[in-house]
C-alpha cells in the first residue's frame, strides 16, 4: 500500500548541520523525516520558493532532457529503508512505454516537484520506521542538564519538529 505524501517542512538539524525534509501523509498525518545533502535541499527549496536560476540546475536539466524525449514523471515512491538509508524510485511514462529508475529520495523529490508529480511512501517503510522507533537512543551527555534535554526530546511530539522552517 502506498501513502500519498507532501512536504510538511524543511529544517536544519543543528546537531549535524544537515537539512531535513519532513514528508507528511495526506491520509493520516504520519510524518517521515529524511536527512539530505545541502545541495539537494537547495534544489528542493528553489522549487518550493519558486526561485528561477539563469542557468538550469541539474534537476532542471534532467527535466528538460526527459521533456525532449516526451517522458513524463508519473510518480515518485520512497520504497524501502535499509540500515537507516531510504531508497526511492522515479516512475516515467511516454506514449509507448513506462519505466522506473532507482534514485536517492532527495533527487526523486526534487524531480517530482519539477513535474508536479505525486509522491508516495510505501507502507513497508512506515512499518520499518515504527519498528526502529522502539530502539532507544543513548544520550551522550550524562549530566543532569543532558538528562533533562534527553527526556524533553523523548516526549516531544513529532509535529513539533516541523515548526521551524528554513
Amino acid at each position: 500500500m502506498l501513502h500519498k505524501v507532501s512536504i510538511a517542512s524543511m529544517i536544519m538539524d543543528t546537531a549535524s548541520n544537515t537539512p531535513v525534509i519532513t514528508l507528511k501523509s495526506e491520509e493520516d498525518g504520519q510524518t517521515i523525516s529524511i536527512w539530505v545533502g545541502l545541495l539537494e535541499a537547495t534544489a528542493i527549496a528553489s522549487v518550493l520558493q519558486r526561485i528561477r536560476f539563469e542557468r538550469p540546475m541539474t534537476h532542471d536539466l534532467f527535466k528538460n532532457f526527459t521533456d525532449m524525449l516526451n517522458f513524463k514523471v508519473s510518480k515518485v515512491e520512497i520504497c524501502d529503508l535499509k540500515d537507516n538509508t531510504f531508497y526511492s524510485r522515479i516512475y516515467f511514462t511516454s506514449e509507448d512505454r513506462t519505466l522506473s529508475l532507482d534514485a536517492r529520495p532527495s533527487d526523486a523529490i526534487a524531480i517530482a516537484l519539477r513535474y508536479g508529480a505525486p509522491m508516495y511512501v510505501d507502507n513497508d517503510v512506515i512499518i520499518k520506521l515504527k519498528t526502529d522507533e522502539k530502539i532507544p537512543g543513548e544520550a551522550v551527555d550524562k549530566s543532569e542538564e543532558g538528562k533533562k534535554w534527553a527526556e524533553y526530546l523523548e516526549n516531544l511530539p513529532p509535529e513539533e519538529f516541523g515548526r521551524y522552517k528554513i
